[in-house]
């Protein structure tokens, strides 16, 4: 019999602890999971998921005024924010119940409750006073929003969390930051008809995207009406006596709203984990340190997902659930490729992108070819509205091959993930060119430019 409850205890039931869980069941392993919220994850219950179904729901406004264009007169239009926030939470719903079954299924051990590490093979539920020993223990407990606390009038302002179960939708909205989620609620907000500021400390948006891309998505932005404010932070949030709120910047400004929002990054869920009782290193923001096989420096304990910090995506934390699995469990060790990732913004435009950007490249090579194309996609052609797409590969002049494509526009993030596989493979610009274009589509534009827009050299 074991010394141990069991083989592994995973603590935190989102994509990646979920996947490390079953992989681990399968290959034979005594798994169990504790999960102090609901199976899922940010993802599934607070993350890309709901967020997806808003970006659909906030798209029909679009929708309607470009069906008249085609023959369509469409009437009268009511949304009911209630509805949507119903049919999101039972769809929310039935995703955890899949994930709840898929863990019955492999045989693995769910507790609702929170843990907590007490040593290197121990975990304590909270809910029950349990403790449990594990001859490994894996932490995916994920990532939670930034607030500034030391920000007067902080406790008024709410994150994405709350911004998917508001009781009403606000007349009058405000989002600050920059980076994937603020971008995506502006337009969320926007598209359902709030009147919407985005303010953001830097100069551009999207920070660490291809600066083409990040000023394109900014440019429609504005032309669908939501303003921005660059270069700005906020000083402090005062609450008036009717419930609203005015936003003071440090430049001066006053944006007032019915719900300012923060999207001003995610920290690592790591506090008052019990991390410190096993002696687990972690860096000044609290994200756990590990190696390229997510093992941490004590030899039982592993971490994988967003409480690591390496690439904060839903997908990447799967991968890294699964390699940590097969390695530790079923004597298949790999390691997951950080280095090229593919990924989408559901901003409005979308933006889809993989590989380098033009400013990555240049740091690995003087010689670059850069392949751009903006137009205005078909559909825009009859609708009337001013809305563009972009396109832009870089190319090593030296070699041929592709170091990163971009897109902004519609199914942006669909193309992103065929074009992944492509850059995966080494594909070259001559492979590109090779391949026989499908017409009438925005994508037959990757493979039909032949010339440079700029040569770069030295």
């Amino acid at each position: 019999m074991s010394e141990f409850d069991y083989d592994l205890f995973v603590i935190g039931g989102g994509s990646g602890g979920v996947r490390a869980a079953r992989i681990a069941a399968t290959h034979g392993a005594r798994v169990g999971i504790a999960e102090e919220f609901r199976y899922g994850g940010t993802c599934v219950i607070r993350g890309c998921v709901p967020k997806k179904l808003f970006v659909y729901a906030s798209k029909f406004s679009e929708e309607f005024e470009d069906a008249e264009g085609f023959g369509w007169t469409v009437g009268e239009r009511h949304f009911a924010w209630d509805k949507l926030i119903a049919a999101k939470d039972q769809e929310i719903t039935r995703l955890e119940g899949l994930y709840r079954r898929n863990l019955d299924r492999t045989g693995v051990e769910s507790h609702d409750s929170r843990a907590v590490i007490e040593g290197p093979n121990t975990v304590r539920l909270l809910s029950t006073g349990q403790t449990i020993t594990a001859k490994y223990i894996l932490v995916a407990v994920g990532a939670s929003p930034n607030v500034d606390t030391s920000l007067p009038g902080g406790e008024h302002v709410i994150t994405s969390n709350e911004a998917f179960n508001l009781s009403e939708l606000p007349q009058k909205a405000v989002v600050a930051g920059g980076g994937y989620i603020a971008v995506e609620f502006a337009g969320i907000f926007n598209g359902l008809g709030v009147d919407t500021t985005l303010i953001y400390r830097g100069p551009e948006i999207l920070r660490g995207f291809d600066m083409d891309l990040r000023v394109m998505v900014r440019e429609e932005m504005e032309k669908k009406g939501i303003k921005l404010v660059l270069n700005d932070t906020f000083d402090k949030i005062e609450k008036r006596a009717d419930g609203g709120l005015v936003g003071h910047t440090k430049s001066g400004t006053s944006l007032e709203a019915d719900q300012i929002m923060f999207a001003i990054g995610r920290n690592p869920h790591t506090r008052e984990l019990g991390l410190e009782k096993a002696g687990v290193e972690m860096d000044g923001i609290g994200a756990i340190k590990v190696s390229a096989d997510s093992k941490t420096n004590v030899d039982s304990i592993y971490a994988v997902g967003d409480v690591t910090n390496r690439a904060n995506l839903t997908p990447v934390a799967i991968r890294e659930g699964h390699a940590f699995a097969d390695t530790v469990f079923g004597n298949k060790p790999w390691t997951v490729d950080h280095s090229l990732i593919a990924t989408a913004v559901f901003s409005q435009p979308e933006l889809g992108t993989v590989g380098l950007t033009q400013e990555q490249a240049l740091e690995k090579t003087p010689n670059l070819d850069i392949y751009k194309s903006s137009f205005r996609p078909m559909k825009h052609t009859l609708s009337g509205r001013d809305e563009k797409m972009l396109m832009k590969m870089i190319v090593d002049a030296d070699t041929q091959k592709v170091l990163g494509v971009h897109v902004v526009g519609p199914d942006a993030g669909e193309l992103a993930q065929i074009l992944g596989i492509t850059l995966q493979m080494g594909a070259t610009k001559a492979d590109f060119d090779r391949t026989i274009a499908v017409h009438p589509t925005a994508a037959e534009e990757l493979v039909t430019m032949r010339e440079p827009t700029e040569r770069l050299r030295g």
